[in-house]
């Protein structure tokens, strides 16, 4: 039977000079039990790609298409069934949980569309939880904390908590936050979904200078503006892709 090779990135202009590869999926699967039955749904089946540094990716397809799945297997929230992962120079496919999470902690940054911010928690103290469990100093993650919250221009809402803010301001601590540890990939699910579209295209705005910063980001959509303004775009079907091109 013949094996599915590496999707590498589509092609660029020529002149590109190639950029370091920062997570390399090759033949991943996933599969889900059903609960009190043997039957198993099939929701990736041997995905192959590649992620450059500085990459600007849309994942995109219909409900039930493994976009979704894939997120998950990228931020190591899940396992695959079968094939591996590698993201930077680890093989985190098979890690037990305490590994996956210092991964997650360290090396990825997360944007939801439900913010997931502490709701008991000032947006400083929201920024300063992650350092605070890589044991950061206080003075020093304050520092990086307050520069982040500067960054997304925040600073006047600093010690506000989560439901004191509009959806776009909590949007705007979730970007920052996904920042604070200088991750290798910034993983966005649906990052407009519950904001109005002159909100959403503010947030937009930010991931593109994130983007032009040279920050790597993978974001799930289901919507085709939204996918737009990416530079790559990559279609699931059935826990396929079916394409993957360069937007103009």
């Amino acid at each position: 039977m013949k094996t599915a090779s590496i999707q590498s990135p589509p092609p660029r202009p020529p002149g590109h000079q190639p950029r370091k590869v920062l997570a390399r999926l090759d033949r991943l699967t996933k599969t889900y039990g059903v609960p009190g039955s043997a039957v198993e749904v099939p929701a990736l089946k041997g995905i192959s790609l590649t992620f450059e540094e500085g990459e600007y990716v849309a994942i995109c397809g219909h409900s039930g298409s493994g976009k979704s799945t894939l997120l998950n297997l990228l931020g190591c929230l899940d396992r695959p069934t079968g094939g591996r992962y590698i993201l930077g120079d680890a093989d985190v496919s098979r890690l037990d949980d305490d590994a996956l999470s210092d991964i997650r902690s360290k090396r990825l940054g997360f944007v939801f569309q439900s913010f997931n911010l502490i709701p008991q928690l000032t947006v400083l103290e929201n920024m300063e939880v992650p350092l605070f469990y890589q044991g950061v100093p206080p003075r020093l993650r304050r520092e990086k904390a307050i520069s982040l919250i500067e960054r997304v221009g925040l600073q006047h809402r600093i010690h506000h908590r989560p439901m004191e803010l509009s959806g776009g301001q909590q949007q705007r601590v979730a970007i920052a936050r996904a920042l604070i540890n200088d991750p290798l990939l910034i993983l966005a699910d649906e990052p407009t979904g519950n904001l109005d579209t002159a909100t959403g295209d503010m947030i937009l705005d930010i991931f593109a200078g994130l983007h032009k910063e040279g920050k790597t980001i993978l974001m799930v959509t289901h919507e085709d503006d939204v996918a737009a303004r990416c530079r790559r775009v990559i279609t699931l079907r059935d826990g396929q892709v079916i394409s993957d091109v360069q937007n103009d």
